[in-house]
C-alpha cells in the first residue's frame, strides 16, 4: 500500500520556479464526470485543512462517509513548510504536509477517499492552477475547491439570497468556478474544479457537504483538526 504520486517535483524552489511547474502541469487538469471513475455512488468525502504556525504546517485530513456526513478517519502531519507564503503559491508551502497525512489515511482505509475538498481555489486561479489542482494532478484523484475569498475572477452577475444559488465565476472570458450560496442570506463560497469531476458535481458536492452551515463539514472538521495542537 502506500500513496504514490504520478507526478513529482521539489517543493523547495523558488517563486518562477513554482510558477512554471503550476504553467506546467495547468495543462493535466481534467475535468470529467465522476461516474467515469466509479461505477457506484461516491461513499467518501476528505476534508483537507492546514494551519501554519511559526513556519511549521499542521495538515489535517477528515473523511466523511456519504449521505450520513459521519467521520470514518482522520489524521495529522506536522512538517516545516518549505516555502514563504505568497499569494498564488498555497500548494508549494502546504502539500508537502498534505501529501503525508493523506499517506496515513491511505494506510488506515485501504484507500483514498472518494472524493478530496480543499480550503482552496482549484481552477480560480490566476494560473488555473490552485492547490485543490495541484493535489488532484499530483495524485491523479477527484479533487475540487471550496474556499471563502476570491483569488481571482469575478461573479458575472447578481447571486440570489437563497440557498443553492449560483453565479459563473468568470476570469479573462473565461469561466473558472462559480460563486455559490451555501447558506441562504450569507456570503458565499467559490467552488472550482481541482480535477477529474465535473463543476456542477462539485457544487452538488458541496451542498450535500453543507446542511447547516456555509462551510462544508469537510472543512469544518479539517480546520478544527489542524488547529488542535494536540492532535
Amino acid at each position: 500500500m502506500g500513496l504514490h504520486p504520478v507526478q513529482s517535483h521539489p517543493w523547495d524552489v523558488s517563486t518562477e520556479e513554482a510558477r512554471a511547474i503550476q504553467n506546467d502541469l495547468a495543462a493535466s487538469v481534467q475535468r470529467y464526470s465522476l461516474q467515469e471513475s466509479y461505477d457506484r455512488p461516491v461513499r467518501t468525502i476528505a476534508g483537507i485543512d492546514v494551519s501554519v504556525r511559526e513556519e511549521v504546517a499542521q495538515a489535517a485530513v477528515s473523511v466523511l462517509s456519504l449521505p450520513d456526513l459521519s467521520v470514518v478517519a482522520e489524521a495529522v502531519h506536522r512538517c516545516p513548510t518549505p516555502f514563504p507564503y505568497v499569494p498564488g503559491y498555497l500548494s508549494f508551502r502546504e502539500m508537502p504536509a498534505l501529501l503525508p497525512a493523506l499517506e496515513q489515511i491511505d494506510r488506515e482505509m485501504g484507500a483514498l477517499p472518494d472524493v478530496l475538498v480543499t480550503d482552496s481555489q482549484g481552477r480560480a486561479h490566476p494560473r488555473r492552477f490552485g492547490l485543490a489542482c495541484h493535489l488532484g494532478v499530483l495524485l491523479d484523484h477527484p479533487t475540487f475547491g471550496v474556499a471563502k475569498s476570491l483569488l481571482t475572477g469575478t461573479p458575472s452577475g447578481d447571486l440570489a439570497p437563497e440557498k443553492g444559488s449560483t453565479v459563473p465565476l468568470m476570469a479573462d472570458n473565461e469561466q473558472v468556478g462559480v460563486a455559490l450560496r451555501s447558506r441562504a442570506n450569507v456570503n458565499p463560497v467559490y467552488v472550482s474544479v481541482g480535477h477529474r469531476i465535473t463543476l456542477e458535481e462539485a457544487v452538488d458536492m458541496t451542498l450535500q457537504c453543507s446542511p447547516s452551515y456555509k462551510i462544508p463539514e469537510t472543512t469544518r472538521h479539517a480546520h478544527r483538526l489542524s488547529r488542535n495542537p494536540e492532535a
